[in-house]
């Protein structure tokens, strides 16, 4: 499957916000949106007024450069949250909230979003016991994602749980670091969701 292979730090500038996309590094002085707060490019320092559709495609590029999901997989999600009941754009988020790749990210068995996507693609978790290679997976409540017996040995992987035992956990996650695995006690409500992002463009864009 296609995926983007640039530069990560063009996509926190272009958004004019950290979307924690180089796991530590994000939180340094070596962070490119904290040294270069404009966006890239020849005409990033000039200042330029959105329209309306221009502050609707903002916002869903904002969320899926977040993710990191591509376009086709984003229409995907969007469709699907229109098809439950209740908000669609909560819906949206929770979808997106409930990829594999993201609760392990929440979990703090990953410096980031790129690096959660690249530790599942290895079959380093499980599912209710079953190894899962899809970052896509979407989880339920209920169900218990655990690091390999191998992978949790390995000192890598001390250290990464280790340095985020400090980092809040999600109010919809249960996590026990020393045996490697998180349950999803239930799905995320939208107060759960720190991502600061105004769904509601993204159901008008898709509303066009």
């Amino acid at each position: 499957m296609a995926r983007y292979t640039d530069a990560v730090c063009r996509l926190c500038r272009r958004e004019g916000e950290k979307l924690f996309l180089k796991g530590e590094r994000c939180y340094t002085d070596k962070c490119s949106v904290s040294r270069r707060a404009y966006a890239p490019g020849q005409h990033g320092q000039g200042r330029k007024k959105l329209s309306e559709y221009g502050v609707q495609h903002r916002a869903k590029q904002k969320a899926r450069r977040y993710y990191g999901v591509l376009e086709s997989q984003f229409a995907k999600y969007f469709e699907m949250a229109t098809k439950k009941q209740g908000m669609t754009g909560e819906n949206l988020l929770r979808i997106l909230e409930s990829r594999l790749d993201n609760v392990v990210y929440r979990a703090g068995f990953a410096m980031s979003r790129p690096e959660a996507r690249q530790l599942v693609r290895h079959a380093h978790f499980t599912v209710n016991g079953k190894k899962v290679n899809i970052p896509s997976y979407l989880v339920k409540a209920g169900d218990v994602i655990a690091l390999t017996q191998k992978s949790l040995a390995t000192d890598k992987m001390k250290d990464v749980i280790e340095a985020n035992s400090g980092r809040p956990v999600c109010s919809w996650l249960s996590r026990e670091p020393e045996k490697g695995q998180v349950v999803v006690t239930r799905l995320p409500n939208r107060e759960d969701i720190d991502f600061e992002v105004e769904e509601h463009l993204i159901v008008e864009l898709y509303s066009k």
